[in-house]
This record gives C-alpha cells, structure tokens and sequence, in this order.
C-alpha cells in the first residue's frame, strides 16, 4: 500500500514545455525550462547575493531561504542541490566542526578544537571537501560510487581525531575507546565503501511502502495475537503479542535494534525499514544527508542543529538551511536508475540467459530479489517523509513537497509503469531490503542492491574486493547455502552467473533506455 497522506497543500510539480540540456561533463541532465521561469530564478538570485564577493572564498553564492523551495521551479530546485551535493565547502561556507565530533555531540577534549592542521582526519573527519568528491563512479558523475580510496570508517566519528597514540588514555579522545580500550586502524570503526545514490527515490519509496505494510498489521493486533509480517511477499518474521499487551519482537526478522525495541514492553515497535547505509541504520535520504555533511564536511544544518545555533564554534550558524536539505534531497532522489547493458554477441547472450537462471535456481534470488512492485502511485517521492526521526524535518510540522519520480522531464533512463499496469512501478534493484548475517563479524548488513553494480567497484560493504566473483564467495552465514551452490557450480556456469552479473550497470548521462547493447543503443533482452 502507499505511504500515509500528507497535509492537503502537498504539491506535485509538473513541468510544462521543458526540455532537456546537458550541463557540464560528467553531470547528471537536469531540466531546463522553455521561456523566462528559470531567468526569473537566476535573476532573484543574483538580487539577493552581495553587493561585490570579491576576496570572498566561499564555495556557493548563496542558500535558500526556508519555504523557497516550494516557489522555485522543480529545475533550479533540483539543480541547487546538485550544487551543493558537488560544493567544496571552506570555512568560510562553514565547513569543518572546531568543537564538535562527527557524531554532532562536542568534542571530549575542548581545549584541542578541529582547526588549522587538525582539521581533516582521514580516519575520524572532516575527511571531504565535498560530497561529489566520493560519490562519482562510474564516469565521473555525481552522486554515484566511489574507488577504495573513499572508504570511511563507520563508527570513528565518536572520536575527536583519530592518532592511535598509545600515551593518550582519554576516552573517544584520539586512541582509546569507552571502555579504555586501545584502538587501531581495524578495530577504530568499520571500513565501509562509498554507495551509490543511483535510483535512490524509488528506493525510499518502497522502503516507505514496506513500513506501512508492517505497520499496518501491527495496529490490527489485539492482545494474545501472533501475525507473519509480509509485505510485498518478503517475510520480516512474526510479530506477537502477549495478553497483557506486552510486545514479543523475538521472531522479527530483518530490521535494526532501533526499529523493534521500545522503552516500554507496552509501546508499539516502530517497524521502520531503514534502507541506508550499509547496515540499514538511516531511515530517509534526508536523514543521511544532515548526518554526512556534519560527519564528513563539518556543515551543520539548522534542522538539525538548531536555527541560528553555532553548535561546532566555527563563528557560522544555519551553515544549510532546511530548504537546502530539501534542495539536496530532491537532487538525491530524482537521479536516474541504472539499467542493462547486454552486448550484440550470440556467446555473451547464450551465457546471459544461462546466468540468469542460475541465479535464480541457486537461490541467490531469494534475498536479491530481481524486481519490488511499487504500487499505488508510491512513486511520488515527498518531503519531508513521513518517517524520518527526531532532529530531521518531520511531517505535520511544515508543507510537504513532492516530485513525480516517472516524469519524463527527470534525467532519465526513468521507471514507469507498465502498460499492463498503470498502478504499479517495478523496481529492479535487486534486494530484499532486509538485513542479513553474512558471517562477517561487522554484520549484519542490508542486501546489497545489486542494479548497477558491474561498473562501480570495488565491492562487497567494506569494497575491499575487486571483482564480483570475490564478493560471491565471500558469502556467508544466512547466504551460506548460496555460496556453496556457486562453488558447486561448473566453471562454465558459474562464468555465466558473473557474465550475467556484467549486464547490471550505471548507464551513460543521458541514456534514455533501460536495456542498451555495447554502443548503448536500445535493444530487448536475450
């Protein structure tokens, strides 16, 4: 089912007489609109910025005042996203946290701020001048994957900065961790790679989906009941409840501590999918995004901080605006969906075709599973969204905004509904968007959604592998079984499955077909 309503001044922006114009290399397409719509946009702008920005440095030319976002062309909102999305902040803009840890908690030791010489740490953050500087693989774009050297440490933000000095015994100061314990390069934080933002809309549009599924059968439960959770035909375990009310969340399966345990054995478990970062930890895009610029930019939001609040002691306050969030967000969720490339060759056909049966009869389908219905026209991405949590916008607070993921006029290759079926957009990302144990000891972790995987290594969540015959193998603990069956596999198979594997990719700016061969024309699949 869709995801609950929001206020009734929700707008769809529908663009009329637009038209498609590349912007620089390696940039995603974004809408330009027939006549004077955006000149109005850039002459506003250009009236609200200093007189004279000589001797400035600062890296954007201005921000958007909260509830502009709802008076600008979709376009110019889109395209100020991508602007700061790609934006090497200085400490002018009020890039990097003096006194405040990438948590957003202060530091544990004040009197050494984050400044001059101190001010990255590769380990800890700051580590970026900007979010494109991670997010651009495959050919350079913005927003997708990053190479190795982009890796993060999960986890490390909770220390000042990192030094694995062995003499400093102070807690989350540089070297030793909450319980006194020396920390290295290993066990500081766990290494994770750079994801892509490829299709992220209607991802969180079913992740959306799901949560009202669950949801919903959780408030039809009365005391002494016991119901499957099921939505969207993936099981999420059973959900019970005692005769005195008490919730019994033992048998949930594949959601995160923060989304079944509750204060109280009477309160409601949230139920909320989670369907970012590598362990499934962040409810919505726009939660991500308040959290990675603080973490790894030092840009503080004052949604999440607090209006005029200087939360790090840089001397900059409202570092983004919330209808910047809202800017970014948007530019997020509106980048194109990555496709199929399948060459013209009789051979890699046969084996395409084989290794895609494989991959469904080893079962490998049954956690990466090929496509999700997204029905009931959840493909109108809105923000805020309904779910996100506390120190994010939330609902019922101010208007919502929405965007039509399916229009024609958003950089494509887009999803749309089938002819068959006007109601139901089919999402191959190739997930189950539950979180799974893989034996890694660092797990558990989402499903990796596999679309566009082929060309944007390095892979697996720690991206330390280099092919995804690597990653196959490096299967374990609930996908155990999976793994096995490859290795049972004859090496003609089991090149198929890899070569099947290959089809999954990012495709060119501008590509306007989901299935292309090796010149990215349009063709059918084999």
């Amino acid at each position: 089912m869709g995801e609950p309503g929001g206020p009734a001044d929700e707008r769809v922006y529908e663009l009329q007489n637009g038209s498609m114009s590349r912007r620089t290399p390696g940039a995603f397409w974004i809408l330009a609109l027939a006549g004077s719509v955006l000149l109005t946009w850039e002459t506003a702008a250009q009236s609200r910025r200093p007189a004279s920005r000589i001797g400035q440095e600062t890296a954007v030319a201005r921000h958007l005042r909260d509830g502009e976002e709802f008076s600008l062309p979709l376009a110019a909102l889109v395209d100020h996203g991508r602007i700061l999305f790609s934006a090497n902040w200085t400490a002018q803009d009020g890039g990097g946290r003096p006194l405040a840890k990438g948590t957003g908690e202060a530091l544990s030791d004040r009197a050494r701020p984050l400044e001059g010489t101190r001010a990255f740490n590769r380990i800890s953050g700051p580590d970026a001048n900007s979010c494109q500087g991670c997010h651009n693989a495959p050919f350079g774009i913005t927003g997708g994957k990053g190479d190795v050297v982009t890796n993060t440490f999960d986890a490390a933000e909770r220390f000042d900065f990192a030094t694995f000095d062995r003499t400093d015994k102070r807690s989350t100061v540089g070297a030793v961790d909450e319980q006194g314990r020396p920390v290295s390069l290993q066990t500081v934080g766990g290494e994770r790679s750079t994801p892509s933002l490829f299709g992220a809309g209607y991802v969180e549009m079913l992740a959306r989906q799901i949560t009202a599924d669950l949801q919903r059968t959780r408030d039809a439960m009365q005391p002494g009941q016991t119901r499957p959770l099921l939505s969207k035909s993936i099981s999420f375990g059973t959900l019970a409840r005692r005769a005195d009310g008490a919730w019994d969340v033992s048998r949930v399966e594949g959601l995160p501590r923060a989304s079944v345990v509750t204060p109280r054995p009477g309160d409601k478990p949230s139920l909320v999918l989670r369907p970012w970062n590598h362990a499934g930890t962040a409810v919505s895009l726009r939660e991500v995004t308040n959290t990675q610029f603080n973490l790894h930019h030092g840009m503080q939001s004052s949604e999440r901080f607090g209006a005029g609040v200087d939360a790090d002691r840089d001397g900059v306050a409202d570092e983004l605006t919330r209808a910047d969030i809202t800017a970014v967000s948007a530019f997020e969720a509106t980048l194109p969906v990555p496709g199929r490339v399948i060459p013209n060759d009789p051979d890699v056909e046969k084996a395409v075709s084989i290794g895609e049966r494989l991959f469904a009869e080893i079962r490998c389908s049954a956690c990466h599973i090929p496509s999700l219905p997204l029905d009931h026209k959840g493909w109108i991405y809105s923000e805020p969204g309904p779910y996100n949590p506390p120190r994010n916008l939330r609902r019922g607070t101010v208007r919502v905004l929405d965007v039509d993921l399916t229009s024609a006029l958003l950089p494509p290759p887009r999803l749309t509904p089938s002819i068959a079926d006007r109601d139901v957009v089919q999402v191959p990302a190739y997930s189950d968007f539950k979180r799974h144990d893989l034996g890694d000891a660092g797990g558990p972790f989402l499903t990796a959604r596999l679309w566009g995987i082929a060309n944007a290594p390095p892979y697996f969540h720690h991206g330390l592998f280099t092919t995804m015959r690597q990653a196959v193998l490096a299967h374990g603990g609930e996908a155990l079984e999976q793994r096995e069956a490859f290795r049972q596999l004859s090496a003609p198979d089991q090149d198929a499955l890899i070569e099947f594997l290959k089809t999954l990719q990012v495709l060119p700016p501008g590509t306007k077909d989901l299935v292309v061969d090796e010149h990215y024309k349009a063709r059918s699949q084999p």
